[in-house]
């Protein structure tokens, strides 16, 4: 085989090898896509509550969800995105009480977001029946971050439309803040979250 001949062998292999990328890329990338799943969560129908112990009576508010995205690979459980809960508005219904808690508990002002930043998804979750999926991820709370694991109970319809509601504690005295209780009233050191959230499969990924 002469030079010229070689050169132009080699040239045709390197053609094959591209044209065989090229095709793999459109033959295989949809199957990807496909495996993950993409929840959008709609911040106006997601409620996101609190109930604080206390000496004379449970305290009870609510905060507003500003964002939710959860993307994750029903293959390998790989999570991201996030659930942004905007720290200013948290009430419980008495002006002095939510001015003392922004300003001296929560730190709002400086603090304005309360993330959960999910990392890994285990479980699935059925079309037909009520099922339950652990995410476990970061909550970042007054600029700190803490490991957490969140227990979902799910329930999906027909179409794209989720519910997912979970219940979980935060020791924000053991993680940094401070306890607002004074000689008259007593708080627990740690309150209690209840997440109802609803939201829908962005258009075109895969149903868990």
């Amino acid at each position: 085989m002469t030079m010229s001949q070689r050169a132009s062998f080699l040239n045709l292999f390197r053609r094959g090898l591209a044209v065989v990328a090229f095709t793999s890329a459109f033959v295989f990338a949809p199957a990807l896509r496909a495996q993950e799943t993409v929840v959008n969560l709609d911040p106006a129908r997601t409620k996101v509550e609190f109930t604080l112990g206390a000496t004379a009576h449970n305290v009870h508010g609510e905060f507003k969800l500003r964002s939710g995205q959860i993307r994750f690979d029903k293959t390998t459980g790989k999570a991201s995105g996030s659930m942004v809960v905007d720290a200013t508005t948290g009430d419980s219904g008495s002006n002095g009480r939510d001015k003392k808690m922004h300003r001296e508990v929560l730190e709002s002002e400086k603090y304005h977001e309360i993330v959960f930043a999910p990392e890994q998804v285990q479980g699935s979750i059925s079309p037909q029946r009520p099922s339950q999926v652990q995410v476990s991820g970061t909550l970042r709370l007054h600029g700190q971050d803490h490991p957490m694991t969140l227990t979902f109970s799910v329930q999906s319809d027909s179409g794209n439309q989720l519910q997912a509601s979970t219940r979980f504690e935060v020791p924000y005295v053991k993680w940094g803040l401070r306890n607002p209780s004074n000689f008259f009233l007593h708080v627990n050191d740690s309150v209690d979250i209840d997440i109802h959230a609803v939201g829908e499969l962005a258009p075109g990924t895969a149903h868990p």
